[in-house]
C-alpha cells in the first residue's frame, strides 16, 4: 500500500513539473492518505493540522503535531516527517515558513478542500503569492483506479455485505432502529478484521465500522438521511439502510443501500421501489468505457419519467479515498467513464411524508461493461415476521 502512495506522488510531482508547479500544499485527509499512505489521527477539527509539503524536484515534507509524530512517521512512507509544538518555536507556522520560504511567487493548494485555519495563514503570510488549485490534476489522477485499489475496494464490499446481511436480518416488530445500527456495525468490524493482521502497516488499521447510521423507517423512509433512532419497528414498515459514510475499509469508501419492508409492502410503496430499481438497473446497463457521464444519469431518468416521477437526484459518484470524487454521473458532466473507474450508482424517489424507494451499489468500469463492487438483492424485499 505504501508502495503504491509513493508511486502516486511521484506521479504527481512529475505532473507539477510539466505544468511548472513549484509548491503544493495538502492538509485534506483523503489527499494526503492518497499520496503519503497515513491517515486516522486526531487532525484539523482540533486545531492541529497535518499538511504534505510537495516539490517537483524534492523529496516530500510530513508536518505533524507532535503527539501524532511517531505513528505518522511509523504509517508513512516519506522520511521527513516534522513534528510541530502547540507553544515555542516549534509551531506549524514557523516550520511552515521554513519550507515555502519568505516570497513565493505561487502556493498551490486544494482550493475546495484545504482547511480555513491553513488557509487564512497562508493568505495573511503570503499576500502576494498567487493561489492555486492542485485539485484538478491531482483528481484525474484519482479517476481511475489501480488494480490494487480496486482490489481494497471489493474488500470493502464484502465488508458491506456482512452489514447489510446483518441490517436485514435484524428487523422485527418492536425492534428500535438503533438496535439495526448497532448489529450493522459488529456484523462489518468482524468481516474487516478477517482482511487484517496485526503487523506491519496492518497494526494501524482498525476494523471498526463507525459513523450514524442512516437509517430511516415507516413515513420518514422519504426523509433519506435521517440518522438510526429509538422508534420501533411496526408491521408493514419500510426501512431504509444507507451505508455510505459507513461502507469503508483501508480508506477506500463505497455507496451501498437498501430498502426492506417488514412483513407486507403496499402496492403503492411496491411501485415506488421498483421503479427506483429499475432505475438504477438501466444506469447500470448504460455503463462502459466510452459512455458520458451524464448519459448514464439521462438513463436513469428515463425510467423515472416512463413511471411518472420525478427525481432531483444525481444518479451516482466517483467513489475512492473519498465519500465525493469526479466524474459524477449527473446532467451537464461530460466525462467520458474509462476503465478503472468506480462509481456509487443510486435508484432512489421520495414521495413526501410518505414513502421512498432506494436503492444503491458500487461498480467499478471495466473493459466491456462493469463489475459490482457490492451485492445483496436487487428486488423488492419483504421481511417474514
Amino acid at each position: 500500500m505504501l508502495e503504491e502512495a509513493k508511486a502516486r506522488t511521484a506521479r504527481l510531482q512529475a505532473l507539477m513539473a510539466e505544468n511548472a508547479i513549484p509548491l503544493a500544499i495538502f492538509t485534506d485527509e483523503a489527499s494526503i492518505a492518497y499520496l503519503a499512505g497515513f491517515w486516522g489521527y486526531l487532525g484539523i477539527e482540533f486545531g492541529r493540522p497535518t499538511m504534505l509539503i510537495l516539490r517537483p524536484d524534492a523529496e516530500p515534507v510530513v508536518l505533524a503535531p507532535l503527539l501524532e509524530s511517531e505513528m505518522v512517521s511509523a504509517m508513512t512512507w516519506v522520511g521527513d516527517v516534522r513534528a510541530w509544538e502547540d507553544s515555542g518555536q516549534r509551531s506549524w507556522m514557523r516550520l511552515l515558513s521554513e519550507i515555502v520560504g519568505d516570497a513565493p511567487g505561487e502556493i498551490w493548494i486544494e482550493r475546495n478542500h484545504i482547511s480555513a485555519l491553513v488557509r487564512n495563514h497562508i493568505d495573511e503570510t503570503w499576500p502576494d503569492a498567487a493561489k492555486n488549485d492542485i485539485s484538478p490534476h491531482l483528481g484525474r489522477m484519482r479517476m481511475i483506479k489501480s488494480p490494487f485499489e480496486i482490489e481494497v475496494m471489493r474488500q470493502a464490499g464484502r465488508v458491506a455485505g456482512a452489514m447489510m446481511k446483518a441490517a436485514h436480518g435484524s428487523l422485527a416488530e418492536g425492534v428500535p432502529e438503533f438496535e439495526s445500527a448497532l448489529a450493522v456495525i459488529e456484523a462489518g468490524t468482524r468481516e474487516a478484521a478477517g482482511f487484517l493482521t496485526d503487523k506491519g502497516l496492518d497494526r494501524f488499521v482498525s476494523p471498526m465500522i463507525h459513523n450514524l447510521q442512516i437509517l430511516q423507517s415507516g413515513a420518514d423512509t422519504s426523509m433519506v438521511h435521517r440518522r438510526a433512532s429509538t422508534r420501533r419497528y411496526e408491521r408493514g414498515d419500510p426501512v431504509y439502510f444507507c451505508f455510505c459514510n459507513m461502507a469503508q475499509f483501508r480508506q477506500y469508501k463505497l455507496g451501498f443501500d437498501r430498502m426492506f419492508h417488514i412483513g407486507e409492502i403496499s402496492d403503492d410503496e411496491a411501485q415506488v421501489q421498483q421503479a427506483a430499481i429499475d432505475a438504477q438497473q438501466a444506469a447500470i446497463a448504460a455503463i462502459r468505457p466510452g459512455v458520458v457521464a451524464e448519459d448514464v444519469a439521462a438513463a436513469a431518468n428515463e425510467v423515472y419519467r416512463d413511471r411518472g416521477y420525478e427525481t432531483g437526484y444525481r444518479t451516482g459518484r466517483s467513489i475512492g479515498v473519498s465519500y465525493l470524487e469526479a466524474p459524477e454521473l449527473k446532467a451537464g458532466d461530460r466525462t467520458v467513464l474509462e476503465p478503472g473507474m468506480t462509481f456509487a450508482v443510486d435508484g432512489g424517489i421520495s414521495v413526501e411524508k410518505s414513502c421512498a424507494g432506494r436503492i444503491g451499489d458500487s461498480v467499478v468500469v471495466t473493459q466491456d461493461g462493469c463489475d459490482y463492487l457490492t451485492s445483496y438483492p436487487r428486488e423488492l424485499m419483504v421481511t417474514e415476521i
